[in-house]
């Protein structure tokens, strides 16, 4: 059985690590740099490392962010946040990223999950999806959660599949950062629908909220944020808790 992965997750703002709840009131956490490499030292199985400022003059910084972040640690990041061209994942593949996520820029352009999966590979492409509930249906949410689209999301991540991404990395914005809980039913029924990896993200609170959507929302991994970053715990003493549960993790 192939081992369940547990990924840190870091939003980078003008090169230092913030988090918030429902992605607004961000907070700053720490050095992105050197909270990976601690992460990394603790066991974390890859790092997934977010610009939430993508601007013009940001993507420049993120760019020199992630060739320090390959010269110092050494498990697999992914980056994502603004890239929105083939350039854009190119430079950021070239600056030292294992994989790399699109967002925003591959609900507007669907086309671009193709075109970097056709250069790259689909194991370079991670989808995320950013999904609000809307009375019984989930819909795709954009530019950081702030813009509602009529997507839908099963559709939407059948479709990334078939177009050559090789994982989901699926957000509920009604869960993020309020440390309540996964919505393992969502992502049980999304994994019935898929054959890539799906990594569940939005609402780690514990380890049993961990091992409930790793088990019962069956999916491939689990991102988390809030409980690293603010020394709940780290992240060898979340896979010790999990491998009690009887959830398979690298120790």
């Amino acid at each position: 059985m192939v081992a369940k992965r547990i990924i840190p997750c870091l939003d980078v703002k003008d090169g230092r690590t913030v988090k918030g709840v429902n992605f607004v009131g961000l907070r700053d956490v720490g050095d992105a740099v050197e909270l990976g490499e601690m992460y990394a030292r603790q066991g974390a199985d890859e790092l997934v490392y977010l610009d939430i400022s993508a601007t013009v003059e940001g993507r420049g910084t993120f760019v020199n962010l992630v060739r320090r972040i390959s010269e110092r640690i050494n498990i697999p990041f992914t980056v994502g946040g603004g890239i929105s061209s083939l350039d854009d994942a190119a430079r950021l593949l070239d600056a030292g990223a294992d994989k790399i996520s699109i967002n925003s820029a591959a609900v507007r352009q669907p086309l671009l999950i193709d075109q970097i999966a056709g250069k790259y590979g689909s194991q370079f492409v991670v989808l995320a999806i950013d999904a609000k509930s809307v009375g019984d249906r989930w819909l795709i949410t954009t530019h950081g959660g702030r813009q509602l689209t009529e997507k839908e999301l099963f559709a939407w991540a059948v479709e990334g599949q078939e177009r050559g991404a090789g994982e989901i990395l699926l957000t509920s914005m009604d869960h993020d950062g309020t440390k309540a809980g996964y919505p393992c039913e969502l992502f049980a029924r999304l994994s019935e629908k898929l054959s890539i990896p799906i990594i569940a993200s939005g609402g780690a609170g514990s380890a049993e909220d961990i091992a409930a959507v790793l088990s019962d929302g069956r999916a491939d991994a689990a991102l988390a944020a809030s409980i690293f970053h603010f020394g709940e715990m780290t992240v060898g003493q979340l896979k010790s808790q999990l491998r009690d549960m009887n959830i398979n993790v690298r120790l």
